[in-house]
């Protein structure tokens, strides 16, 4: 025989039926709207990893250096190994970072902080290379990069271990760094200097060729730079960027090649008029 519940008894029945009622349809929201989160998150990461940032772009070292005695050659190969870490590192930074900041974003996060780590290293294979020889001047002209348009190639192999002994080329024909590197932005043209030189001595021949090849070897990265930049940077870019540091690097180039002529016999003079480049459309 069935007995009535009291009207207390109800009324809890009720209340319990009540609640359970909401934890349930709260669970159901709390998961609908976590389902909701989740799809959302995937559909970002899919529209980070469609868009390609690019690559940096960093002028090689290794063909600018001198003679790299032997007691340095180990240094300088590990530092060169760490530019190229240096910039695979600022790539992968590029990637992880679509997206993020403002315009200035790339500048200030990436491409500065790796400037700043390039100075140091290039800075300890110069001081390496002056321990036992003359210091090589002029190489932070080499720290600052750019970042290349997407499919662009980074410069992480131009800075290969460096030799002690590198080949001269022909001492003659200052500017066939200029060969076949005609691009929209135009050439580099920078005078002869080998033409303009006394006889040399036996005893400055390798390190004047040397100083010679590295001359073409300067006006090549000014031009695969210039091609590189193609719009980038105000109607003072090329010179301030680009002939700019060339005109120092050249100026440290050719004074060697005077000093050391000039160690057995009469010093060069007036070579410093050689170093300025000009841009040819």
């Amino acid at each position: 025989m069935s007995r009535a519940l009291p009207k207390y008894h109800k009324r809890r029945v009720a209340m319990i039926g009540g609640a359970a009622a909401v934890v349930l349809s709260g669970a159901v929201i709390a998961g609908s709207a976590l389902a909701g989160e989740t799809s959302k998150s995937g559909g970002r990461n899919a529209t980070t990893k469609a868009v390609s940032p690019g690559t940096v772009n960093c002028p090689a070292v290794a063909p600018s250096l001198p003679a790299v005695p032997a007691s340095a050659k180990a240094e300088v190969d590990r530092n060169l190994a760490l530019l190229n870490t240096q910039i695979s590192e600022a790539d992968k930074r590029l990637v992880d970072t679509v997206g993020q900041g403002g315009p200035n974003f790339v500048q200030n996060a990436i491409l500065g902080p790796l400037k700043d780590k390039r100075v140091a290293t290039i800075n300890r294979i110069a001081t390496a290379i002056g321990r036992t020889a003359a210091k090589p001047q002029g190489l932070d002209a080499l720290a600052p990069c750019t970042l290349n348009p997407v499919g662009g190639d980074a410069a992480t192999t131009p800075n290969a271990a460096a030799s002690t002994s590198p080949t001269a080329t022909a001492q003659a024909g200052g500017n066939s760094g200029n060969a076949g590197s005609t691009t929209a932005a135009g050439t580099i043209s920078c005078p002869d200097v080998a033409s303009k030189l006394p006889a040399i001595p036996a005893s400055a021949k390798a390190e004047v060729d040397r100083n010679l090849t590295l001359l073409n070897t300067q006006i090549s990265e000014a031009n695969a730079r210039l091609a590189n930049t193609v719009g980038q940077g105000g109607p003072n870019f090329v010179q301030n960027a680009i002939l700019g540091p060339l005109k120092n690097k050249r100026v440290s180039t050719i004074d060697r090649i005077a000093i050391s002529i000039g160690r057995t016999a009469a010093k060069p003079q007036g070579l410093d008029s050689l170093a300025a480049c000009t841009l040819t459309k």
